[in-house]
């Protein structure tokens, strides 16, 4: 009785109702007036009460030209209420020119259907009216070219030159801007695909496919697991591929593939080290493709082929963290996925934590130290920078109604979920962590899970157990300031690298007054992680002779490491060292990683002066960057309203 006291206790805390299937969402500019149910899915119009896709088959011919991929999808349905006679899908700009419906293996006929209206959000909800007994329809279409899911690249924006580049990116919501779907992380399927390019280039998806297939200009993939839609993942260009291990390779454009193979050389042993702590890799392959630099991400998990952006390639395996990170997810996302967007953190504060753990098997308990310290800097820096409009963004599950999913996609999810799994381990010990985090992606592999469930078997599995050892009670106060609580806990127990300890003390040596060669001896061995650290804890005002006489020293303005050069600009803009400045244009026209190029906007936009160079530049490289990207640069340099 008073474990069931407990489970309904900490069900509350997720604000918990009746379980019911997702409806119709409402319009983005609707203002939230009924209570929040944290198992509906806010950001779909999919009516999955009455049917559920449960496989796709894709036949796309990528347009270079039109920017446009044309062709089929073709959706098998599993029925969930009999009298159901309507299809809802979601839909963002695209131009659908027929819809047929057919039941079982029978001829297909058409259904009559309808866009509804556009939100600039949530896209346009297709409805299809089905005869009685379908159980598939097909849909001819064609993405726009302005489609959120897809960047078509020039032929100069690509390491070759040569050739054009095209590369999807569905998460968070942008599957249904070039398939029209059930576009929510709630819905599971399989698919197979027909992918067809220009006779020069290769088509690869995170699916099963033969690498040695000729380029002829048909491609054929197919994916055997059920996953989200947020996983279809597809890119064609000029590429190649070398293989790592017997299970692990590298796609990338030839002229990148060499380097690309060897940065990512420990992909094999990271694969074995992750098996080792949470069971079976249940993917078949682990390859990774290498993507020009638009791609606005560090890495995305798509099964079977991670995306990876370039910057990643240091020349000395010090960012290949991306990789532990990216290959964490097919655990945490790929094989137990969020069921809403407001769940992210079961995704990637699960996959942080986990990417840490690799991280430690594989280089040591100090690297991976010094990287949840990195992060823990980055956490409190997001919390910092929250409005307070914006404050409940600071919570694990934050209310994303009305909002784009994109927006909750800070570090705040990646690093507090982290954190906050961190005090479990603590409070529990690693080894009945462990056991109970393998348990939990057994018992919910190829399932899309809320906070709620994950708070019931928190409960039964670790809490109410060790309180029964114990004879005490589960700590819900604990579990509600971490879940609910928009800041950091004043309990939260940090990581603290003793190789920064190190580099604090060195730097308050220097600033006393002691000479820079004495800073140089320090630094001389000094790891990607330990520069990052001393740049983020400089000043900000500091004068601009002490900028220019480390940068004398250090070469910084010139460092070909992506992490390095970042945090270096960022004191450079503070600090006001133009010397800086040219080598910074290059920066933000060369790459196109959120996460490195809008601090540095969100720096320039400060100052007035700033703001004209960071306009400037952004006209030249807005071409490079993806939708996403630009969003969020262009809210910081949008002028302000006048008060």
């Amino acid at each position: 009785m008073r474990q069931l006291v407990l489970m309904t206790s900490l069900l509350a805390l997720a604000a918990c109702e009746p379980s019911a299937p997702p409806a119709a969402a409402p319009t983005a500019a609707a203002a939230p007036v009924e209570p929040l149910d944290p198992r509906r899915d806010y950001h779909s119009y999919a009516n999955t009460a009455d049917f559920v896709v449960e496989h796709a088959v894709l036949d796309l011919t990528a347009d270079f030209a039109a920017r446009k991929l044309t062709g089929t999808v073709e959706l098998r349905l599993a029925r969930q209420r009999a009298a159901a006679a309507e299809l809802v899908l979601d839909t963002r700009d695209l131009d659908v020119a027929k819809v047929e419906a057919a039941a079982g293996d029978g001829p297909w006929s058409a259904a009559h259907h309808a866009l509804g209206a556009r939100d600039p959000i949530l896209g346009s909800p297709l409805t299809i009216h089905l005869p009685g007994g379908a159980d598939r329809v097909r849909i001819s279409y064609s993405s726009r070219p302005e489609a959120t899911g897809l960047q078509w690249l020039e032929p100069s924006q690509t390491a070759g030159g040569a050739q054009p580049f095209l590369y999807t990116q569905a998460q968070a919501i942008h599957a249904r801007s070039f398939v029209p779907l059930q576009d929510t992380p709630q819905v599971r399927m399989t698919y197979q695909a027909t992918i067809r390019t220009p006779a020069a280039l290769t088509a690869v998806m995170a699916a099963e496919f033969d690498a040695a297939a000729p380029r002829d200009g048909s491609f054929e993939f197919r994916m055997p697991q059920a996953i989200p839609p947020y996983l279809i993942a597809l890119a064609v260009g000029d590429l190649a591929f070398r293989p790592m291990s017997a299970r692990t390779g590298i796609w990338a454009e030839p002229q990148v593939l060499e380097r690309a193979a060897w940065e990512f050389a420990d992909t094999e042993k990271m694969v074995q080290k992750a098996e080792a702590l949470y069971g079976p890799y249940a993917w078949g392959r682990y390859d990774i493709l290498m993507l020009p630099p638009a791609f606005p991400w560090g890495g995305m998990e798509n099964p079977r082929l991670t995306f990876a952006n370039p910057t990643t390639l240091a020349g000395d395996r010090s960012l290949v963290a991306l990789v532990a990170h990216e290959l964490a997810h097919s655990w945490s996302g790929n094989l137990v996925t969020n069921a809403t967007w407001r769940d992210a953190w079961l995704n990637e504060g699960f996959t942080t934590y986990f990417e840490g753990r690799i991280m430690e098997a594989v280089y040591g308990v100090e690297r991976a130290r010094m990287e949840q310290d990195i992060g823990q800097a980055d956490l409190r820096e997001a919390l910092g920078q929250l409005s307070d409009a914006d404050r409940t963004l600071g919570a694990l599950t934050p209310d994303l109604r009305g909002r784009d999913p994109d927006d909750g996609f800070s570090r705040i999810p990646y690093e507090k979920g982290a954190l906050f799994l961190r005090q479990l381990e603590a409070r529990y010990g690693r080894e009945r962590f462990d056991a109970f985090l393998k348990g939990w992606f057994e018992g919910h592999a190829f399932s899309s899970v809320s906070t709620t469930d994950f708070l019931a078997y928190l409960e039964t599995e670790l809490m109410a157990k060790q309180a029964a050892a114990e004879g005490g009670e589960a700590d819900q106060a604990f579990v509600r300031r971490w879940l609910e609580g928009t800041d950091l806990p004043a309990d939260a127990e940090l990581v603290r690298s003793d190789a920064f300890d190190k580099v604090e003390n060195a730097t308050r040596t220097w600033r006393g007054g002691g000479p820079l060669e004495a800073l140089a001896v320090v630094a001389k061995g000094w790891t990607v992680q330990e520069w990052q650290y001393f740049l983020d804890g400089l000043p900000r005002d500091l004068p601009a002779a002490d900028l220019a006489a480390l940068d004398a020293r250090f070469k910084l303005t010139a460092s070909r490491n992506a992490e390095v050069a970042h945090g270096w600009f960022k004191l450079a803009i503070a600090a006001g060292y133009h010397a800086a400045d040219p080598a910074l244009e290059a920066y933000l026209a060369s790459v196109g990683r959120r996460k490195l190029i809008v601090p540095l906007y969100r720096e320039l936009a400060k100052t007035p002066a700033g703001l004209a160079f960071a306009q400037r530049v952004y006209a030249k490289a807005k071409p490079l960057y993806h939708t996403v990207a630009r969003s969020s640069i262009e809210e910081l340099l949008a002028p302000k309203p006048q008060a």
